[in-house]
């Protein structure tokens, strides 16, 4: 069957160490497995394309295949693959590849993983790549009648504009966090920073900001949004920027409904959040997320209280 959303990207092994000294050793990671657990929250149709090492937890690939995700493009790569120390410190989180591993590259899809069932889907979403075969892949893809999206690795500065432009011109939404937004006077002026990303096609830029939420800015109407993370418990932040982009693409491809599409992605973050890894996700369901959303949005007036428009042209 051909899904809904392709998720291009890589399914990573974590050794996690936490600020008390406790340790999480060969966690399975990856930011597709975020969006993919939380697109089918919502009921959206989900295949994989990335390479798995023969480390990679079996058990998480089988968790996914219960849940609806297709793993038709997970290509085997015949040995380890890439393994990473998660490290806790006081305000940040220090990804370190550890050594002799594969290159970030080689366990990177290519266009040629996508088996044939995944070139019709109605959207794709290229988790974080080397830039060059980000572009690889949006420039084979964005030519499709598709809704394309892109969550950077490679930091966006003054000096790579032009290199990303080349990226962002046949993509429709771009995910990136704070410390991947690294343009000159962007705090003191947030609707000016997003919209010196460059795209011919781009719609929407998204900035992940964490415990502060996020903003969201619209270059077809011109419009700033803002919001506030909701959370019922916090343990581990880990992937809900992902899990957010999984949730805001399955509503954006349901009903195009901009308010919809960001109740979905905030709902999905709070499942992310809840738990280590992505434990909070596996342990949600699509009546548990969908009540959550009805609670938290639903009530009159809750959407509005939940974001407020920055700006508009």
């Amino acid at each position: 069957m051909t899904p809904d959303l392709v998720l291009l990207g890589n399914l990573l092994v974590d050794d996690i160490v936490l600020r008390d000294g406790r340790t999480l050793m060969g966690e399975p990671g990856g930011a597709m497995i975020y969006a993919s657990l939380s697109a089918r929250l919502w009921g959206l149709s989900v295949g994989l394309a990335t390479v798995a090492g023969e480390d990679y937890p079996r058990a998480m690939l089988d968790a996914l295949e219960e849940r609806g995700v297709g793993l038709a493009g997970v290509r085997p790569l015949g040995r380890p693959g890439v393994r990473t120390w998660l490290l806790y410190e006081r305000s940040v989180r220090r990804v370190i590849h550890q050594l002799g591993c594969p290159s970030h590259l080689e366990v990177s899809p290519s266009l040629a993983d996508l088996p044939d069932t995944y070139l019709g889907a109605r959207a794709f979403h290229l988790a974080p790549m080397p830039i060059d075969r980000q572009r690889e892949l949006v420039q084979g893809l964005g030519n499709r009648a598709a809704f394309v999206s892109l969550d950077p690795h490679e930091a966006v500065r003054a000096d790579n504009l032009e290199a990303w432009r080349s990226c962002l011109d046949l993509a429709d939404a771009f995910f990136p966090s704070e410390d991947e937004l690294l343009l000159p006077e962007g705090d003191a002026n947030p609707s000016e920073w997003l919209g010196r990303i460059p795209g011919a096609r781009l719609r929407f830029t998204v900035l992940k900001r964490g415990a502060r939420g996020g903003l969201l800015h619209d270059r077809r109407h011109g419009r700033l949004v803002s919001w506030g993370a909701r959370a019922g418990r916090v343990v581990d932040p880990t992937g809900a920027g992902d899990a957010f982009a999984g949730g805001f693409l399955a509503g954006w491809l349901a009903s195009e409904d901009l308010d919809r599409a960001l109740q979905q992605g905030i709902v999905s973050a709070s499942f992310a959040i809840a738990d280590w890894g992505p434990r909070g996700l596996l342990a949600a369901s699509p009546e548990s997320a969908e009540r959550r959303r009805r609670e938290w949005f639903e009530p009159a007036g809750a959407s509005e209280r939940a974001w407020h428009t920055v700006s508009d042209a």
